[in-house]
């Protein structure tokens, strides 16, 4: 590098109560360093904006340690490398990876593999397509449906937050394999847009009034539900599993409806519960995680079909890493189309 860089970070200032405010975080600059020997140092591009992020910010025992007060904060992010000292990765390269938000980040050589540092090739897809359908949210889609749904041929498939990243990708996958898709998603411009673009069967709009939801169901699934892809919790949830087929199998991936709850855990479990009983039905917890060594399979699969048109991706983009405290909460107002990606330089 000819001259010093600086590196601007978004820090974690004060754990949030209830939403996350400007107030909550830090904004900090600090020097680039040089990578020591094996290291690398990373440009970030973009960032992927989840709705885990925000469990991430509690204080309490989960899948993975809370980021700490006055650490960067944590993301995944697609980056190129300027300076490498690692014959793995060579200046130039484009890289997945846990980047946090901030600008650069240098990674020594004991954390590359922590880190998930890996290089991707965007002739397989775009960097918005390596943040989502062959990104955190198309394994989670991909693994959930997959591996916890065992979708057969003809059953009916609803999913909640179905417009969002993990959403979008269960939908298309689980029409491949010839299931019914029924979608459950926020205003009528999304549902328009899963059934027409996606080519969901169906899709129920929970903004359309009060027993908007229930009703759909009655509707658009009068033989039960055989697998539910649970995105957001609380009230959808029990809904659901009060349609609950023979058999069953309900993949809970998110609850963020429950998120911004000011005592940062859901209070109340689902009152229908007992329909797993009656309907020898089950319900399992997915974390994208324990899948990391068969990635590859899902990728090549997935990657395949966004070549040959049968999958589509769409993302919402938001620019600048000073906005980062308002982009993220967009996800909990609904307000993002797509997944939600921040742009933090130009490729």
């Amino acid at each position: 590098m000819s001259s010093p860089l600086t590196n601007h970070q978004v820090r974690l200032a004060k754990r949030p109560e209830g939403t996350a405010t400007r107030e909550n975080w830090k904004f900090t600059t600090e020097p680039v360093g040089e990578p020591a020997e094996g290291g690398v140092l990373v440009k970030t591009l973009s960032l992927s904006l989840d709705p885990a992020m925000r469990g991430w910010l509690n204080d309490a025992k989960s899948y993975i340690p809370p980021v700490a007060i006055d650490e960067v904060m944590r993301a995944g992010g697609v980056g190129r490398v300027i300076a490498s000292k690692n014959p793995q990765f060579a200046v130039g390269d484009t890289v997945y990876g846990t980047l946090g938000v901030q600008e650069y980040i240098l990674i020594p050589q004991d954390q590359i593999k922590r880190n998930g540092l890996v290089k991707i090739d965007l002739k397989v897809g775009t960097i918005g397509q390596w943040l989502n359908v062959l990104g955190m949210p198309g394994m989670t889609g991909y693994f959930g449906l997959m591996d916890v749904g065992q979708p057969k041929p003809g059953e009916t498939v609803v999913i909640s937050g179905a417009a969002g990243a993990v959403g979008q990708t269960v939908g298309q996958l689980a029409r491949l394999k010839g299931c019914r898709v029924v979608g459950i998603a926020g205003g009528a411009a999304k549902c328009e847009w899963v059934v027409k673009e996606l080519g969901f069967d169906a899709c129920i709009d929970y903004k359309a009034g009060d027993g908007a939801v229930r009703a759909g169901l009655k509707e658009h699934c009068p033989k039960g539900v055989d697998i539910y892809f649970d995105n957001v919790g609380g009230e959808i949830l029990d809904m659901v599993l009060a349609r609950l087929a023979r058999k069953a199998r309900v993949i809970i991936c998110g609850a963020i409806s429950q998120y911004n709850n000011a005592n940062s855990m859901p209070g109340a479990g689902p009152r229908n519960y007992l329909s797993l009983l009656v309907n020898r039905a089950r319900m399992e917890g997915i974390v994208v995680f324990d899948y990391a060594d068969r990635y590859h399979i899902a990728i090549a699969e997935m990657a395949g079909y966004l070549k040959d048109g049968r999958m589509k991706s769409k993302e919402d983009i938001v620019k600048g890493l000073d906005t980062f405290p308002e982009s993220l909460n967009k996800l909990f107002a609904g307000q993002n189309f797509g997944k939600l990606i921040l742009q933090v330089a130009e490729d």
